[in-house]
């Protein structure tokens, strides 16, 4: 039976899944002052990250439209899984599931499910291979769809950011503690509780300590390194992230570590230099 994956778009893609034809990715959109970007394979993350530096205000973000999510679901696939960012923190799962619900309205039964990743970023790419290795396996739908959750339940999430001004302005923080220590340059070590919301795991003083304690707090919380893949994704720092993966590396041994670039809704909320981590 044949199956598709839509994965929104703060999730990136692979260069291989881009290529793979299961995977479809759907775009939030973005607007810089009344500057609208739709993030998709149009997003140039370099004339982003300067229009957000030029605007004294904060960038927002919008997410698929339920009609959006219904056109990905018309393929001509038996079987369609969601990965979408957290609902915690966007409305993108909500979107999808109204979008399932108008498609089995309209257009009569499919085996639809979507996944909240209680994540973001990196957090779906690994969701999204996950649904892959399950179908590849064989699995019917249903055992695919439990594997997944629970696999989500024992997805952890890290990043450090150079600021968490973005987080602030847009509500993501609202029960994290004010920083008031920034001109110290205290950098905080995030993540993401069992729901999907942001928390604070540690911090600080300056980028490379921070990192390394990022480090640190994964290797302490991780178990059974060698059956799981990690995955990094950075903002505008290719350096800072091979740095990351190759420390990972040499303390630890993972089924395999791989690197990407921040898309857009990423990139907005990690800013320019943030590192995410997910295993």
């Amino acid at each position: 039976m044949s199956y598709h994956i839509v994965v929104d778009s703060c999730g990136e893609l692979t260069e291989r899944m881009k290529r793979d034809g299961h995977f479809e990715s759907v775009p939030l959109e973005i607007f810089v002052d009344d500057y609208h970007i739709v993030d998709d394979e149009s997003f140039d993350q370099a004339d982003f990250l300067r229009r957000v530096a030029e605007s004294p205000n904060c960038p927002k973000s919008t997410c698929p439209s339920p009609e959006r999510y219904m056109t990905a679901y018309s393929c001509s696939a038996e079987r369609v899984y969601a990965v979408t960012l957290s609902a915690r923190l966007s409305g993108s799962y909500n979107s999808a599931e109204l979008g399932k619900s108008l498609y089995l309205e309209e257009k009569g039964e499919k085996k639809i499910h979507v996944f909240d990743s209680r994540s973001a970023s990196i957090g779906e790419t690994l969701i999204a291979m996950k649904i892959q290795e399950c179908e590849e396996a064989g699995m019917e739908f249903e055992q695919v769809v439990r594997t997944v959750e629970a696999y989500i339940e024992e997805q952890d999430t890290f990043f450090v950011l150079e600021t968490l001004e973005t987080l602030r302005k847009n509500g993501r923080l609202s029960n994290l503690k004010a920083f008031v220590a920034s001109t110290l340059n205290i950098k905080p070590v995030m993540g993401a509780t069992p729901e999907g919301e942001i928390c604070q795991l540690g911090q600080s003083r300056g980028m490379g300590k921070a990192l390394d304690k990022m480090i640190s707090i994964m290797l302490e919380k991780v178990q059974n390194c060698e059956e799981k893949i990690l995955a990094i994704s950075h903002c505008n720092n290719p350096r800072r992230a091979r740095m990351v993966a190759e420390k990972i590396g040499s303390l630890a041994h993972f089924k395999d570590i791989f690197v990407v670039d921040t898309a857009g809704i990423s990139s907005l909320y990690a800013s320019d230099g943030g590192i995410i981590m997910v295993v």
